[in-house]
């Protein structure tokens, strides 16, 4: 069923709060990533209200989909989203990369046990996830029985961890066993910590290697609400292969002096670029509200 107007106001005013969640625990924390958080709060948003089977309550219902962050450092994001979806306080977001800190610079399993997966090394995430696929559908009985249940396994990864080997070789793998209880979404938003990706290792054409590789592929808007749930409830319907749904984002998205900058991949804002990027959101908050009355 289609979104309407009051679900995506909704969702993108969750998305403005994440982005601000993710600016105050920056800030608190005095290191970390920026750009790629903001760039990815409306996908997140959007995902963890309309798409994800899941019970915040219930951490460990079996019935859940899974939740493979690859890129690791963009955790804020996924913190922040946890949070306002009702997994664990809001105010202990300000604990991010404090020593003893549920919250770590990177994610960590054995710390916060509602992950699915501990991340840090880039190009590792899609091989967690195609090794889960895959054990899903060995626990269903092979390939022609389909899955045991209805859960899907999500892999979030990054355009830049892409110059990892070994996310091709897990790509390889997926569209060979056609794994479609695979979706996994791409943040393109063309940087990485050393400058833009093209310049570092090119990565085009990149949706025709996936499709080459085996894939469905759904490239979209990252920032349009009704498009992004579209894409998922689209890779939901395709049977004899994975998904990749190709997100073009703007990093930073939401404060104008962080967009599209990559020297803001992997550091902090300090007090005064936080009070103006809490400043521009908390603006850009009302402008939403103003806009759907």
């Amino acid at each position: 069923m289609p979104l309407s107007a009051s679900d995506i106001q909704d969702t993108e005013l969750r998305a403005n709060a994440i982005r601000e969640s993710i600016v105050s625990m920056l800030l608190e924390a005095g290191s970390g990533h920026t750009a790629g958080p903001l760039g990815m709060a409306d996908v997140f948003a959007a995902f963890y209200m309309h798409v994800l089977r899941h019970d915040p309550k219930r951490p460990d219902w079996p019935g859940r989909d899974r939740v493979v962050l690859s890129n690791g450092h963009i955790c804020p994001v996924l913190y922040a989203t946890m949070a306002h979806s009702g997994y664990f306080p809001v105010s202990e977001l300000k604990t991010l990369r404090k020593l003893g800190s549920r919250l770590q610079g990177h994610p960590h399993r054995e710390f916060l046990p509602m992950l699915e997966n501990s991340s840090g090394p880039l190009g590792s995430g899609m091989s967690q996830a195609v090794g889960m696929a895959l054990a899903d559908r060995i626990d269903a009985g092979g390939r022609e029985a389909g899955r045991a249940t209805e859960r899907r396994i999500y892999c979030f990864t990054s355009d830049g961890e892409h110059d990892a080997g070994n996310t091709w070789e897990a790509a390889l793998l997926a569209g060979k066993e056609r794994l479609n209880n695979l979706i996994a979404v791409v943040d393109r938003n063309n940087i990485q910590i050393d400058g833009y990706t093209e310049d570092v290792m090119p990565l085009e054409p990149f949706v025709e290697k996936y499709i080459t590789f085996g894939w469905h592929v759904i490239e979209i808007d990252g920032h349009d609400i009704a498009e992004i749930v579209r894409a998922f409830e689209t890779a939901k319907a395709v049977f004899e292969k994975p998904t990749m749904i190709v997100a073009h984002t703007i990093p930073g998205k939401g404060v104008a002096e962080f967009e599209r900058k990559y020297e803001w991949h992997g550091k902090a804002p300090n007090r005064e670029e936080a009070a103006m990027a809490l400043r521009e959101l908390r603006t850009l908050g009302g402008r939403i509200r103003s806009e759907h009355e």
